[in-house]
């Protein structure tokens, strides 16, 4: 395919609207079709070297699933996974796939109240967890959990409730049931990193992930190796499987992401496709060049959201650019073309709503559901003319459930604006917008203007109460390695960079910011420190803004 060719959607969307059959959506039935059709071609490659093949990949997981049928893992039941990436968590995905049973992966992470949630809140029974993580069991309530499979590690105490069995148990040379797993059912409960609550767990169907993934990696060919460089507890590395099996292609495995190794793994590899986050990106871009940069194997990058400097990236590594916006509740509704050398349209562009199979539908509106005209701004939300595609909710959450599914359509609980021409444009998270004197405010462009000064790394803009009403403007940054940051000049750069209702009241400099998995700012721990005693404000230096005189009053 030429590189500026826009690939083809998975089907033909005049198609009628009907269940794809099992081998093409359910997973496990997904892998037997291809482990038949192409048995000795390679299917994962570990960072070690080691290679799986279909047909030892369909072994391997078969086996594992005919011990987890021994422990008495039926069809339903959540599994709760605590694992790194590596050949274990992969393996009983499979494995519990073909038992109908429903993988609940937990982010390395959590601990405390964040851990103690998700286990309670999946009803599991039982828990597989790397050794070195076994600690942390003992400091939360275990729920329904009944028995600990511990992998690694010898001589790991276990709290006392638990059955404590090896990894060796995870083997079986017996065969699965025999079921037929249906598309509708769920594959996998992933968590969201919850920032306004609660952790939710989105339920995915085979379904749901198959649409997903086909999509997302629309321009996936049967040569092709995905780089798994995102966690596995997280959708964007266990949705993989689902797009590379139905194509017949590879895909491999990083036990650890490393900025600086990236581009000798995509080579020790022999990648060819993978998802660059943002943040990934800088780090990547920030690198010394070297006169090889371009000399890989990769060939597309899904990068998610787009940078200022994308051209520049691409140009640099030698591959080609989409982006798209999804969430792990639904498929790709919105997919750009390759990011050519004129670069994205603006700041925020995601791509077009394009014709996709299933059809599915796409409204940005405001707070009383009404359709927003072009240019304006309000919340995305879809529907699909077919079932399970879209989540059908969060585990154990049926206010959540309802609030997110309103009068038939899903609420993405994203603020969008659409321009003349079909773009979209991502504009906030709506529980990031900030609202100050009667003007809402894009955290998203706040953190984009600070992040053009040259001594800042990282930016986070939040809303903190105002004693006059509504919101006030806080900006949390990160000074590059070797820089400090004046509040002063930083807040003197913003001024001519924006409106004076969008400039911060506090800036406050942090060394370190708490991270989520996918590599974002943690916001609900800034928006639960507020204003620190560390914080500069700016009207206790006697700097007070006001708007520029128009034809009326002149705003505070």
């Amino acid at each position: 395919m030429p590189s500026g060719a826009m690939p083809q959607m998975p089907v033909d969307p005049s198609a009628p609207v009907t269940m794809p059959p099992r081998e093409a959506s359910v997973l496990s039935a997904m892998l037997d079709a291809q482990a038949d059709r192409i048995g000795d071609a390679p299917l994962m490659l570990f960072d070690d070297g080691e290679v799986w093949s279909y047909a030892q990949t369909r072994a391997r997981a078969r086996g594992t699933a005919a011990a987890l049928a021994e422990l008495g893992v039926r069809r339903g039941d959540r599994v709760l996974v605590w694992l790194p990436n590596g050949r274990l968590i992969f393996c009983l995905h499979l494995a519990l796939s073909y038992l109908g049973a429903v993988f609940v992966p937990i982010n390395l992470a959590w601990k405390g109240g964040m851990l103690e949630h998700v286990i309670a809140n999946s009803g599991a029974r039982l828990i597989i967890c790397h050794a070195e993580l076994v600690e942390r069991l003992e400091h939360v309530g275990l729920a329904d959990v009944e028995t600990l499979i511990v992998a690694g590690g010898d001589g790991v105490s276990v709290p006392e409730s638990l059955r404590r069995l090896d990894e060796s148990v995870l083997s079986s040379e017996a065969e699965p049931p025999a079921l037929d797993v249906e598309p509708w059912e769920p594959h996998g409960i992933f968590y969201t990193s919850g920032t306004t609550g609660p952790s939710k767990g989105v339920i995915c169907p085979h379904l749901h992930t198959a649409v997903m993934a086909k999509v997302a990696l629309r321009f996936l060919l049967p040569e092709d190796r995905f780089l798994i460089s995102m966690p596995y507890f997280h959708l964007a590395g266990a949705l993989v499987p689902f797009a590379v099996i139905a194509t017949g292609a590879s895909m491999a495995m990083l036990t650890r992401f490393r900025t600086s190794t990236f581009w000798d793994d995509v080579r020790a590899t022999g990648s060819t496709v993978c998802y660059i986050l943002d943040s990934i990106r800088t780090f990547l871009m920030k690198q010394p060049p070297r006169p090889d940069d371009a000399d890989n194997p990769l060939r597309v990058a899904v990068q998610q959201p787009l940078s200022h400097d994308s051209v520049d990236f691409a140009r640099r590594f030698g591959l080609t650019i989409y982006t798209q916006f999804d969430m792990t509740e639904i498929l790709p509704v919105i997919l750009s073309e390759p990011i050519g050398e004129r670069g994205p349209p603006g700041p925020g562009y995601c791509g077009r709503a394009v014709p996709i199979w299933p059809p599915c539908e796409v409204r940005i509106v405001d707070e009383a559901e009404r359709e927003v005209p072009r240019g304006a701004t309000g919340q995305l939300i879809l529907r699909c003319s077919l079932p399970w595609v879209i989540t059908p909710g969060y585990w154990g959450m049926p206010e959540a459930t309802a609030a997110a599914w309103r009068n038939g359509w899903f609420h993405t609980g994203d603020v969008f604006r659409q321009d003349d021409e079909g773009h979209f444009y991502f504009v906030d998270r709506m529980k990031d917008s900030i609202r100050r004197r009667g003007e809402n405010i894009s955290s998203s462009e706040v953190e984009a203007e600070a992040l053009a000064h040259d001594g800042i790394e990282l930016a986070a803009a939040i809303a903190v109460p105002s004693e006059h009403s509504e919101d006030e403007v806080m900006l949390v940054v990160k000074p590059k390695p070797g820089r400090t940051v004046d509040y002063r000049e930083l807040f003197e750069f913003l001024s001519p960079r924006m409106p004076h209702y969008m400039l911060p009241r506090y800036i406050r400099v942090m060394e370190a910011m708490e991270m989520t998995a996918t590599i974002k700012v943690r916001k609900d721990a800034l928006r639960r420190d507020g204003v620190t005693p560390d914080t500069w404000d700016r009207e206790a230096a006697g700097i007070v803004v006001r708007g520029q005189h128009i034809g009326g009053r002149a705003p505070a």
